[in-house]
């Protein structure tokens, strides 16, 4: 027999991770399509993007906690070269300025496995959690 959870249990299953630490750095929202022509063609999922900052807030976040960045719009995801918003994600999590990275689709912040990998590393060191439509993890665990 299958139990779902009602949305109250499973707000709070999520929520759970969520500790003072994280509360006390910021929120990043990554927004990012691959090519001017997703801008263009996928209007939708740019709005569901930058929607998460309104989910940082539902999360415990501050307005003035929530940073997005967007600098790589129209930019694959190949590799970090050329990813100035990547690069700056990465570089804030490096200083322990980061308490949750929040995207659409985790997989989505980087197709080279080196960068994925680097960024999951550098969130497990500095306990930055990761968020997107599916949940939040916790690397550091």
């Amino acid at each position: 027999m299958t139990t779902s959870l009602s949305p109250k249990a499973a707000e709070s299953r999520l929520t759970g991770r969520i500790g003072p630490t994280h509360l006390e750095r910021l929120a990043i929202v990554y927004v990012r399509q691959s090519t001017p022509q997703q801008i263009e063609r996928n209007q939708e999922s740019t709005r569901l993007q930058y929607a998460l900052v309104e989910r940082a807030t539902q999360l415990g976040w501050s307005a003035d906690q929530v940073v997005v960045i967007d600098d790589d719009l129209g930019r694959s995801g190949q590799s970090i070269e050329g990813r100035p918003g990547f690069q700056r994600l990465v570089a804030e999590v490096g200083l322990d300025h980061v308490g949750i990275i929040l995207g659409i689709e985790m997989s989505r912040l980087a197709r080279s496995c080196r960068d994925w990998y680097q960024l999951l590393e550098i969130c497990a060191v500095f306990g930055t959690l990761l968020g997107d439509t599916e949940g939040i993890y916790d690397q550091s665990c």
